[in-house]
């Protein structure tokens, strides 16, 4: 039966090298980062992407107009089967009517809408046809998208470090393992050094 000695590395023992204390610094620093700095680092990017994500979209909600625009031109039959069936858009002719009179232009629609139909279409202040400006939930996935990203490389980063200093130490624990041995060898075999 093999009993298992907790804490071993902490209390003083004539076993104990020191790379035994610098790995056991060091798997106290990685459950520190891991468990505290990582979240940490997650959370503050998240927070710096979402005051970015809305300072953009506040920016293109400034810069856009939306017109709800008559579908005008020819609208396909049906979509291409490699777009499949996720909500896709397509470029048709739109017209719409302002202060300024009646205007036309090719943007583009939501898949499913016919010939006659009114839709919203975006446009930047040269008159061309954009997508819309990122809603919440666009900049909320944004968010936790860098939050996430920002966690996990944290997470790569503290555990890459770990696997560098695991082998410096296991290397200097060979060297003085070696050491020891080269002292204690001549008692154990009755060679003489």
């Amino acid at each position: 039966m093999r009993t298992r000695v907790h804490g071993w590395r902490w209390r003083r023992n004539p076993l104990r090298r020191r790379s035994d204390v610098v790995e056991a610094w060091t798997a106290l620093v990685v459950a520190v980062l891991l468990f505290v700095g990582a979240p940490l680092a997650g959370a503050v990017a998240g927070w710096w992407a979402h005051d970015e994500a809305r300072a953009v979209a506040a920016a293109q909600r400034a810069e856009r107009h939306r017109v709800r625009a008559e579908i005008v031109g020819r609208t396909p039959e049906r979509l291409p089967s490699v777009q499949g069936g996720r909500d896709h858009t397509y470029r048709v002719d739109v017209r719409w009517t302002d202060a300024t009179g009646t205007h036309t232009a090719n943007a583009r629609v939501p898949a499913g809408s016919k010939h006659g139909d009114r839709v919203d279409v975006w446009f930047d202040a040269g008159g061309r046809a954009v997508q819309p400006p990122p809603g919440e939930t666009q900049v909320w996935q944004h968010t936790v998208t860098i939050g996430i990203c920002a966690a996990g490389g944290a997470v790569a980063g503290v555990l890459l470090a770990r696997t560098v200093v695991r082998r410096v130490s296991t290397g200097h624990r060979l060297v003085e393992w070696e050491r020891e041995w080269a002292r204690t060898e001549p008692e154990w075999t009755r060679r003489r050094a």
